[in-house]
């Protein structure tokens, strides 16, 4: 169901899908944690480790951060730790009790599995922050291979990584489903060749969800499954 309590529109061949690239954070996982840690959590610990008001950080803190947009600079933890001289990582491990897969995610890469589908994370998360996740969650025993976007030197909105990951991975773009919360790193991918596209519509659980963006939606994983009403992949 999405937002609006109407059935999923989502109308996918999976029969013309062999490969699925899969965003980590806001995709397989809620982003609250980051938007939490990067709004609130660290600007009151660099505050406080720096002697300083949390008003004038947080201000400080979020143009760096709006500079550094799009670049891989703005994923990378030592960037930051480098930045604030504070620890990132050891930052995050103090909240990762937040880090939390969204509804259905493991039941989705379960099933994709079970058909026979080629299961790869594409994410712009330092690898720090990749393994932090996947010792809280339980995605990582459902993934076939696990790419940074650190191990190319290039973020996903960017041509280069693209080309890196197609010599990398085996996968044919025609027959390639990608999802991703980010608009801007949807449009690289569509620029590429990936055939089909999805953006997810709550990211954060604790915001509201999207109203449009470009591409097709999805609220749940749930709408990719099959319920007895559409078609989808077998769980």
């Amino acid at each position: 169901m999405n937002s609006a309590g109407k059935e999923s529109n989502i109308n996918l061949n999976w029969q013309d899908i062999d490969t699925v690239l899969l965003d980590m954070d806001g995709t397989l996982l809620d982003l609250h944690f980051d938007n939490f840690f990067w709004l609130q959590h660290l600007p009151k610990r660099y505050a406080e480790h720096h002697n300083l008001s949390l008003n004038q950080v947080s201000k400080t803190l979020l143009q760096q951060m709006q500079d550094c947009q799009g670049t891989l600079n703005w994923y990378c933890t030592d960037f930051w730790s480098q930045e604030c001289n504070l620890d990132i990582v050891a930052l995050k491990r103090e909240i990762n009790h937040l880090i939390g897969e969204r509804p259905h995610a493991l039941a989705f890469l379960e099933s994709l599995g079970v058909n026979g589908k080629q299961r790869v994370l594409v994410t712009n998360a330092h690898r720090d922050s990749v393994d932090l996740k996947f010792a809280v969650t339980g995605i990582e025993a459902h993934l076939d291979a696990i790419v940074s976007s650190h191990d190319y030197g290039q973020p996903k909105e960017e041509q280069t990584f693209w080309q890196q990951l197609h010599k990398n991975i085996n996968f044919d773009p025609t027959r390639t489903l990608f999802i991703d919360d980010s608009e801007s790193i949807l449009h690289a991918a569509q620029q590429f060749g990936i055939a089909h596209l999805l953006c997810i519509e709550q990211p954060d659980s604790q915001r509201e969800p999207r109203h449009t963006t470009t591409f097709s939606m999805i609220r749940c994983f749930s709408d990719l499954l099959i319920d007895g009403k559409r078609s989808g992949l077998l769980i």
